[in-house]
């Protein structure tokens, strides 16, 4: 344990002092850490005692670039961006706008809802955030919203993109601890829903505390109700046959991921919104941001092969076995590690450095790792909206230039207090992720 907590002191400090990104930090790290469990020392550093070290290393990303279900990333990621280039964002915020505009803060919530439609087939926060910012701000802005409720309700929708299937932070998840990620995906649909839920009430706290802060917006009728809807049948068509195909066994999260993205092609083609130069951004952004993760990922398995073999998890479970406390405890006791390295790292990088060492603990005291994959992902989108390192809130900040970072932190403050009453009913109530995976695949 003494080595692996050296190696991981050596880590953070490649990444919060030396700035190295995480993916080479971890690389390194888990790299020389093996050698060094292998036997390699200064005295013998000339010898072939590289050769184990060499070879994981070599193992992992001939593995990794050779790993089919990892396909699943780049299609996901090219149909979220095909869904931005098509515009549908606009047409989602004009759906929800038309059924909750007219109530106290009912641009807020429709910012929500909208949020929440788009992070489902977008799958990234921070492409969301940056969206909708540009969607929602000026209609809030129009009718007067108070900056803070504003630009609140986008950072905190935009959060919703991790754990609204397709995610690909769960797929990473999957990968890392070899869990289903069908199962993942359908764990996570209960606990998104209820975050839109319950950034509504935050929302209705807001204005019930402030009525100023989010005065009502305009009514529309009926038939123009019914008319805002025709913008959304494309991504909703999409999002059933991508997650219900899924659901009910007819293809794989790979073969989905493929149709979803042929499907976003197809709508953006519809909309008239590709030529090739933007499919030329679009290729290239979706392979610069695929190599980005295949990178971290490459890193954090090197870093958790000497993780494993320094006897770090065996070491943990049985120092907290010693303790003599019950399970549950050893579960709050590591959110509150990650509640704290939130406040530093943003929410793939802690789940990455944290999942590796965290998860043999969790399953051997007898937790499903579904569940506890759906905890992690939770505990993380907090990570998102809280200071000083909230990745939304700063990605507003530059969106939105003349708001301050400052005045963001202040809005989200109700919507993290709601995604703190959703950890604790999510870990305390594991039907509320579970009943899916249990009713559909168990």
């Amino acid at each position: 344990m003494t080595v692996a907590l050296i190696g991981f002191a050596i880590l953070l400090v490649l990444i919060v002092v030396v700035r190295i990104p995480i993916a080479f930090s971890m690389g390194i790290v888990g790299f020389f850490g093996f050698a060094y469990m292998q036997g390699l020392t200064f005295d013998n550093i000339g010898d072939f005692r590289w050769t184990g070290s060499l070879s994981m290393a070599a193992k992992r990303v001939v593995d990794t670039a050779q790993e089919y279900s990892l396909s699943v990333i780049p299609l996901f990621i090219l149909m979220g961006n095909l869904v931005t280039k098509s515009g549908l964002s606009h047409e989602l915020y004009r759906a929800s706008n038309a059924f909750l505009g007219h109530r106290k803060g009912g641009l807020s919530m429709a910012t929500v809802v909208a949020c929440g439609g788009f992070s489902a087939i977008c799958g990234s926060s921070l492409a969301t955030s940056a969206t909708m910012a540009k969607v929602a701000m000026p209609p809030m802005r129009k009718y007067g919203y108070a900056d803070s409720l504003a630009t609140a309700s986008i950072a905190a929708g935009g959060t919703l993109g991790i754990l609204i299937p397709p995610s690909v932070i769960l797929v990473i998840y999957g990968l890392l601890t070899e869990t289903s990620i069908r199962e993942l995906f359908a764990a996570g649909f209960i606990p998104g829903f209820l975050g839109i839920l319950l950034y509504l009430a935050a929302v209705r706290y807001v204005v019930w505390r402030n009525p100023a802060a989010g005065p009502c917006g305009e009514k529309l009728s009926w038939p123009e109700r019914v008319q805002a809807l025709n913008g959304v049948w494309g991504v909703l068509i999409l999002f059933t046959v991508v997650m219900g195909g899924i659901y009910l066994g007819i293809f794989t999260p790979t073969e989905a991921a493929g149709i979803g993205a042929g499907g976003a092609f197809l709508i953006a083609l519809s909309r008239k919104t590709l030529n090739f130069a933007s499919l030329f951004d679009i290729l290239t952004d979706t392979a610069r941001t695929s190599a980005m993760l295949f990178g971290v990922l490459i890193g954090a398995l090197i870093f958790s092969n000497f993780i494993n073999r320094a006897g770090l998890p065996a070491d943990l479970l049985t120092f907290v076995q010693g303790l003599d406390v019950s399970p549950m405890m050893v579960i709050f006791a590591i959110l509150g590690i990650y509640i704290v390295l939130g406040m530093v790292f943003e929410s793939l990088s802690m789940m990455l450095l944290t999942v590796p060492i965290f998860f043999p603990l969790v399953q051997s005291m007898g937790f499903d790792l579904v569940w506890f994959g759906i905890v992690v992902v939770v505990v993380t989108e907090i990570s998102l909206i809280t200071p000083p390192v909230g990745m939304n809130v700063f990605v507003l900040s530059a969106v939105l230039r003349d708001i301050k970072a400052s005045t963001i932190f202040k809005g989200v403050t109700p919507f993290w207090c709601a995604d703190i009453i959703r950890l604790l009913l999510i870990t305390l109530i594991a039907p509320i992720s579970m009943f899916l995976p249990e009713l559909l695949y168990r």
